[in-house]
């Protein structure tokens, strides 16, 4: 590319959409409670505002070309919980209650269910590409299905675009480079809580299908909130408590809608535990290419090198689905066997006495009391290590920098807008534009709709990089900053 092209090129990243099908889909697990995924109805979706987005920046490129980073996380294939009633697949009991799992098959009816209810902000970004813009997908851990070729082509079909005008459509594997000058990626694959293992292959042989391998949180999400209603899980605050908030909640909200929460829970964190544990144990795929082939593939499309592609993934970090006991940690499951343990060697305790000094079984209390400042005091000592690595590692990213040779690196995941420089490299995220409200009624949310601008500056030939508010005017919600 030459200098002149360049400075000339203006670009902006979005991430974190969070696109899905609306609530209700499928006939509510408890119809008499209005707050039940409130969130994900209708009167929440964003299409309007993207629409806007659009418009806002064609008028600041001023008639230039404009590069669309869609970041990651544009469509939640795990909150669709549609599914066909007279499908040509098989359903599964759990999937009817928990959303299609990731086969092939049913990624691209999830994609066409997304692509219908928001075909608002389709057509408008139909129109965007045919005025001569180019749009490049980043997945994210949230669309990794977007893996499948056939749900990209239904994607691009989507847009009705010619032969031309879909070149400027392009689909990457978890990075992409650009104008020299910025690396861009979702940022899950530095978290080993929603990293894809490997996303130059994603896939796992299931008997005689082909399935994506999600990460951790992505099942967590599919098994456990998805059935939990009231939790938003946008907001991390929203579903990571102290045992106090929860307790609190749980009278507030719960108490009436969802007596049975505590079993929703329990049975969703073992599914799970068996998941994640049962995708080790399953063959991996065996693509047609060489990984030579694929390695390639994914520098030209990312505007990359080869080498750059093997030295970013050297630094993604070890999985959470190595380590099981990490896994049972956050799933709060340890606490949970260390109760049971703790209740049935009390009760076989006193039960042995009792055949011995014919005691009564209430006597079980009495240890069970004072085995409860042991049990509370190791609760009290884990803690969430979720927020933790989503948070910007320094090191990380000035080796970033170096291997691509870039001075500005632009993330999303982590739903939090910012702009700061880690010594020589600018770092900046987009936020969320997702409807990541704070209340279980929707009337507050965190400030969202940011997107990241980065356009030639005037002083220098260098480009300059913005975090920029999209001030749309149907969000009439009290908004504020997540703490």
């Amino acid at each position: 590319m030459s200098s002149s092209s360049q400075v000339k090129l203006h670009t902006a990243i979005i991430s974190d959409l969070h696109l899905t099908d609306a609530e209700p889909s499928r006939p509510r697990v408890n119809p008499k409670s209005p707050l039940w995924k409130k969130f994900k109805t209708k009167q929440f979706f964003i299409d309007d505002a993207l629409n806007g987005f659009l418009t806002e920046i064609e008028r600041k490129a001023g008639g230039h070309p404009i590069e669309l980073i869609l970041n990651g996380d544009i469509f939640d294939f795990d909150s669709v919980m549609a599914y066909p009633k007279d499908a040509i697949f098989p359903i599964s009991w759990i999937e009817t209650r928990r959303g299609l799992f990731p086969k092939e098959e049913k990624s691209i009816y999830k994609i066409k269910v997304i692509l219908e209810e928001h075909k608002s902000f389709i057509n408008e970004l139909s129109r965007f590409i045919k005025k001569g813009h180019t749009c490049v997908i980043i997945p994210g851990n949230h669309d990794v299905e977007l893996a499948f070729e056939k749900v990209q082509t239904t994607f691009i079909d989507s847009l009705e675009l010619n032969e031309l005008e879909k070149k400027r459509v392009r689909f990457v594997s978890w990075f992409y480079i650009s104008n020299n000058d910025t690396l861009i990626e979702h940022g899950h694959q530095l978290d080993p809580y929603c990293l894809c293992e490997n996303p130059l292959n994603p896939f796992l042989v299931d008997y005689n299908s082909v399935s994506v391998r999600l990460p951790f949180g992505n099942v967590a999400c599919r098994y456990i909130m998805n059935g939990m209603g009231l939790f938003n899980p946008h907001v991390d605050k929203n579903y990571i408590m102290s045992l106090p908030d929860y307790l609190t909640f749980f009278f507030k909200y719960l108490v009436r809608t969802q007596p049975l929460i505590m079993w929703t829970w329990f049975w969703g964190s073992m599914a799970t535990l068996f998941h994640v544990t049962l995708d080790r144990f399953s063959e991996i795929y065996k693509p047609k290419q060489d990984m030579e082939t694929i390695v390639e593939k994914c520098a030209i499309n990312s505007k990359s090198t080869p080498y750059m592609v093997r030295r970013l993934q050297e630094l993604f970090p070890t999985p959470a689905t190595h380590d099981p006991i990490m896994i049972a940690k956050e799933l709060w499951l340890d606490r949970a066997f260390l109760m049971v343990a703790i209740f049935a060697a009390v009760f076989l305790l006193t039960y042995e006495l009792k055949q011995w000094f014919d005691i009564s079984l209430y006597w079980v209390f009495l240890p069970l009391l004072f085995c409860a400042p042991f049990f509370l005091f190791y609760a009290r000592s884990i803690h969430s290590l979720v927020s933790v690595y989503k948070e910007p590692d320094e090191d990380v990213m000035n080796r970033q920098a170096e291997i691509t040779g870039v001075n500005r690196i632009c993330y999303g995941h982590t739903h939090i807008a910012r702009h700061e420089f880690y010594g020589s490299v600018e770092h900046l995220n987009s936020g969320s534009w997702s409807p990541g409200f704070t209340n279980v009624e929707c009337t507050e949310s965190v400030i969202r709709n940011n997107y990241i601008w980065i356009s030639p500056s005037n002083e220098t030939l260098e480009r300059k990089a913005e975090l920029c508010l999209f001030k749309s005017n149907h969000n009439d919600n009290k908004t504020h900053q997540n703490a």
